[in-house]
């Protein structure tokens, strides 16, 4: 007879259920104090209480080997600004693999990105895809960048939001936990919420009819058919109106 395995429902103590998947983020930076406020409210603070997410934020100074946490130096072979250096980013890197692997039954999927102007560009086929893992570590570089040996010998992907430059890699970060998170069970809430499945159409709220300035005559009104209570002349308008998925 075959045997069954019985799966254990968790509770958060308030009778929700928790997540029988969770995704790791583990963020390797120098500003971890960027991160605490977007990551605590809203979709982010439920899905970390719900077990659906975790974060665990890695200051490089605290993984440095002198007296001063000196994270960064100047580039070899001359140039502007200061370069983030490969022996800060290695060590907190190998301590959080060993704190992924340590009391593991089976081998995590862990996948590491480092942001780059260089990479590769974010979307949505790249969100749904590192949603699949179980842990990402992303390695947020600074001032002129960070170490070439860190993409040749510790990351799997660089990646970069759009073309344009930012001061560091914390803002993509936040972007790309928001955009992979969202592929998560659970995460959203609903599925049919989801703009990359379903794509996107013209919403309205009350009041039907708003004067945006009460001394004129001029009225924003909601289109009659999402008034009208026809099911389906709403859908075909909707569907009419609908933005593209992704």
């Amino acid at each position: 007879m075959k045997k069954t395995t019985k799966r254990t429902i968790r509770t958060d103590g308030s009778g929700r259920k928790r997540a029988s998947k969770t995704l790791g983020f583990h963020i390797l930076t120098i500003f971890p104090g960027m991160f605490s406020s977007y990551l605590g409210e809203s979709l982010f603070a439920r899905a970390k209480e719900s077990g659906i997410i975790t974060v665990a934020l890695h200051d490089l100074r605290d993984f440095t080997e002198d007296r001063h946490n000196k994270v960064d130096d100047r580039p070899f072979g001359g140039g502007p600004g200061m370069v983030l250096k490969i022996q800060p980013i290695w060590a907190a890197f190998r301590a959080v693999m060993r704190g992924i692997t340590k009391k593991r039954t089976r081998k995590p999927r862990v996948r590491t990105i480092l942001f780059s102007a260089r990479g590769e560009a974010f979307d949505a086929h790249t969100a749904r895809r590192l949603a699949k893992y179980d842990h990402l570590v992303l390695v947020c570089g600074r001032y002129e960048g960070v170490d070439e040996r860190v993409a040749e010998h510790i990351a799997d992907e660089e990646i970069s939001i759009g073309n344009y430059v930012l001061s560091g890699g914390e803002i993509p970060a936040l972007v790309l936990m928001e955009a992979v998170s969202r592929h998560v069970p659970g995460f959203i809430g609903k599925e049919e919420s989801l703009e990359e499945v379903n794509g996107s159409f013209p919403t309205y709220t009350r009041p039907e009819s708003f004067a945006p300035d009460p001394k004129k005559r001029s009225r924003w009104k909601v289109p009659p058919v999402l008034l009208s209570g026809n099911h389906k002349k709403i859908s075909e308008w909707r569907e009419s109106h609908r933005g593209r998925t992704l």
